[in-house]
C-alpha cells in the first residue's frame, strides 16, 4: 500500500525516482493518494505488472522485495527480471516474514539469486524478517 515506496521516495530526494510495481491496480491507486498527501508523488512512477512478468523498462540502482518473494510462483523468473533491470553493482534487498518463510526456504531463495548472478553482501536486521542484501556483479573491465 505504498509504505516502503513513500519512505524510499523521501530518501531519493527530488532528483531520484522510485518505481512502485504491483499486480493490483487498487494498491497502486492507494499509493498514488498517499504519495500525493506525503508530497512525493512526483518521485514515484506507478507500474502495474502482469501476473507472470514485472515488465519494468528502466535501469535501477536498488530494488526492494519486501515480504513478497515467497508469494511469487516462479521466484527464479522474478529474480531474473530484477537482475536484468539492475545496473551493475546495483543492490536488491529481500526481506521475508519469518512466520511464512522458514530458514531453509529463505536459504533456497538466496541460493537461486546467487545462481542468477547476485551475491550476498549484507544481512541487516528487520524485526520479524529474514533479510539479505544482494549485489549484482559489476561488469569486468
Amino acid at each position: 500500500m505504498g509504505f516502503c515506496s513513500i519512505a524510499m521516495a523521501k530518501i531519493v530526494g527530488d532528483s531520484g525516482l522510485v518505481i512502485a510495481v504491483d499486480l493490483q491496480q487498487e494498491m497502486l491507486d492507494v499509493l498514488r493518494q498517499r504519495a500525493t498527501v506525503a508530497g512525493v508523488a512526483n518521485r514515484i512512477r506507478l507500474h502495474k505488472c502482469e501476473q507472470e512478468r514485472l515488465g519494468v523498462d528502466a535501469q535501477a540502482d536498488f530494488a526492494l522485495a519486501f515480504m513478497m518473494v515467497h508469494e511469487v510462483p516462479d521466484q527464479r523468473r522474478l529474480l531474473d527480471e530484477i537482475h536484468a533491470f539492475l545496473k551493475p553493482g546495483g543492490k536488491l534487498l529481500v526481506a521475508e516474514p519469518k512466520i511464512h518463510v522458514p530458514g531453509k526456504a529463505f536459504a533456497q531463495e538466496v541460493a537461486t539469486a546467487e545462481e542468477i548472478g547476485f551475491w550476498p553482501v549484507e544481512t541487516p536486521r528487520i524485526h520479524g524478517c529474514r533479510v539479505v542484501v544482494l549485489e549484482k556483479q559489476r561488469a569486468v573491465d
